[in-house]
């Protein structure tokens, strides 16, 4: 058995000409033919317009972070919140398309360096005694090992602009799974408010039914009696019946939030199930900042501007295709017709060199490479705008849901204190004989409808608080695009 000296392959005189060939390529590989980046412009926000006299100053720990659902006081949330981390599917593929992105990213690096591949094979064949030039039939065996050596020389920077451009899209990826969490967890949020506003409606309900119940029989046993008219009976029972019917469908809606929480979770929706429980009167306090950090602080603002810096370093990759392509290419090794002369000396061959490649004529196939990559990038610009419009729009909206709904919640639930006074006059006034059943069975139905409407306002109110923290990226920040955390 004889060693391989794979290292001695190449004569000095060659291996030190191939090495100075490398030094020089990677000397002349500074140049680089993508446009110098710089993050579009936006327009300039200088205040919140919906902010107003309410949204003041708060302190600094009262502001969104990470886990910014426990500003609400829920521990049910809390609990649900860290079952998301692990349950959720939606979750699970955007970590997936995040690992992808890194792989393509490394992939796209690794072609900075060059390549090495060992080969070895032992052959025995026959050639044609008819082939052109032939000496005639000739039978034998050709072992063959060796080394191949591969290096692209990046002159014009068409690789390491593709490797800033994965590179790019990976801290897209990144801000993306940050959004697709904050989305989720905003939505868990939601959900769960949403959830527990029916709680309240069905408590509030199932009271009115038996309210309703107890004037049903009581105005059936006045007619009885001879005392109320038949229609009183009727509207008794068309007002008992209404809230049965609304009843019924809140369950339906609680019913179906339930299932949505279930598969936000990763949860059958057969085996999930929440207790019923009160509803948070208030939002909690938050901060809003100043407008010209919201674009640092929201993940779908810089997956946008990342876009744009990926296509900017695919325009330095479309321009390259324009300039030869160079390499340097290297092999060595052992070939022989005999197993037992297959590693002597005369057996060594090798041969290394510099090559070139350029296309002459592709009937504009270039041009339309470059045409695209500017093409793309001008799309990712007006992206990155378009996003950073919402972003402003989504905190403008929020902000203005939870000043309007604080005035709407308040005359609501006035309102309901006012509907209820009525009722109970109104019923005072029946039994009293001064009042017929209909003006009963309005202001019932006037209190109940008030009621509502209070209730519906402050899960509306506590929504647009989560929507809010959401607008404002819900504590993340551009310091993790490059160690995505969740």
């Amino acid at each position: 058995m004889k060693t391989i000296h794979f290292g001695r392959l190449l004569s000095r005189p060659a291996i030190e000409g191939f090495l100075l060939s490398a030094v020089a390529a990677a000397v002349l590989s500074a140049c680089s033919l993508a446009p110098k980046y710089e993050v579009p412009k936006t327009q300039e926000v200088t205040a919140y317009k919906e902010a107003g006299e309410w949204a003041q100053a708060k302190p600094a720990d009262t502001q969104a972070r990470s886990e910014w659902w426990t500003a609400f006081g829920d521990d049910k949330l809390n609990e649900l919140q860290g079952q998301l981390r692990e349950g959720s599917q939606d979750l699970r593929a955007a970590i997936a398309r995040f690992d992808q992105a890194r792989a393509l990213s490394i992939n796209a690096r690794s072609n900075l360096f060059p390549t090495v591949n060992a080969n070895a094979s032992a052959t025995r064949g026959r050639s044609s005694g008819n082939a052109p030039a032939s000496p005639g039939v000739a039978t034998g065996n050709d072992f063959v090992a060796g080394l191949q050596f591969a290096w692209e020389i990046d002159l014009f920077g068409r690789l390491r602009n593709a490797a800033a451009a994965a590179g790019d899209r990976t801290q897209a990826s990144a801000a993306d799974l940050a959004a697709v969490d904050l989305a989720l967890r905003a939505e868990l949020a939601t959900d769960y408010f949403s959830l527990r506003g029916a709680d309240a409606n069905i408590q509030l309900l199932e009271d009115t039914v038996k309210a309703f119940d107890r004037a049903y029989d009581l105005t059936k046993n006045r007619y009885d009696g001879g005392i109320a008219a038949a229609t009183d009976v009727d509207q008794a029972e068309t007002l008992r019946q209404n809230a049965r019917s609304q009843l019924a469908d809140v369950r339906l809606q609680r019913a179906q939030l339930e299932h949505a929480i279930a598969v936000l979770l990763g949860q059958p929706a057969s085996r999930f199930s929440l207790e019923p429980a009160s509803l948070a009167y208030n939002p909690p306090s938050i901060d809003v900042g100043l407008p010209s950090s919201l674009l640092l602080q929201r993940p779908d603002v810089a997956s946008a501007e990342r876009a744009v810096a990926a296509a900017n370093a695919e325009i330095g990759v479309a321009r390259a295709a324009w300039f030869p392509v160079f390499t340097l290419d290297g092999s060595g090794g052992y070939e022989s017709a005999r197993r037992s002369t297959w590693f002597d000396a005369p057996s060594k061959f090798w041969a290394a060199g510099p090559a070139a490649a350029l296309p002459l004529l592709d009937a504009g196939g270039r041009y339309a490479l470059n045409k695209q990559a500017r093409g793309a990038f001008d799309e990712a610009v007006a992206n990155y705008r378009k996003t950073a419009l919402v972003a402003y729009q989504e905190v403008e909206d929020n902000l203005a849901a939870l000043r309007h709904l604080a005035d709407e919640l308040a005359a609501d639930e006035a309102a309901a204190a006012s509907a209820q006074r009525s009722a109970y006059h109104a019923d005072r006034r029946y039994a009293s004989g001064v009042a017929d059943y209909l003006e009963v069975t309005s202001t019932q139905t006037a209190a109940l409808q008030a009621q509502r409407s209070a209730l519906d306002a402050r899960v509306r109110r506590l929504n647009a608080a989560v929507g809010l923290v959401r607008a404002l990226g819900g504590g993340w920040s551009r310091e993790q695009l490059d160690r995505p955390t969740l």
